[in-house]
């Protein structure tokens, strides 16, 4: 197992700090695919991609905090937690990359469910603007 974070990584942290969505453009590949604690389908293509991961950035706010990290082949799970609505929510976001380390999935996993409900309001309020 690695201990300094991989490339994918770090990149991701410095797109969180920096809240900059050009950070994005750089990041996924192509044809990376979300796939979202709120939306049953996976959601295809850079596009729309970047579009959740931005929302999830201003929704998520300045409280969201990284807990823990594992990594590995290609792949890592980076625990946080963060305040949504009032309510304490508690995740995983689950990255993986190419070769070329450009994000192929990102896979998003929250609870409680009332954390959840309160992602699933303002998540939709803010990729509706």
């Amino acid at each position: 197992m690695t201990t300094t974070a991989p490339a994918p990584v770090q990149a991701w942290h410095r797109f969180v700090e920096s809240r900059d969505p050009a950070g994005l453009d750089v990041l996924l590949a192509d044809g990376c695919v979300f796939r979202s604690p709120a939306v049953h389908t996976p959601q295809e293509g850079k596009a729309v991609t970047a579009a959740y991961l931005h929302a999830a950035m201003v929704v998520l706010g300045p409280e969201l905090r990284y807990l823990d990290e594992w990594y590995g082949e290609q792949s890592a799970v980076l625990e946080f937690e963060t305040v949504v609505g009032g309510l304490s929510v508690h995740g995983v976001d689950m990255l993986r990359w190419g070769d070329d380390g450009l994000l192929t999935s990102f896979t998003v996993m929250v609870r409680p469910v009332k954390g959840l409900h309160a992602v699933i309001e303002a998540m939709g309020a803010e990729l509706t603007r």
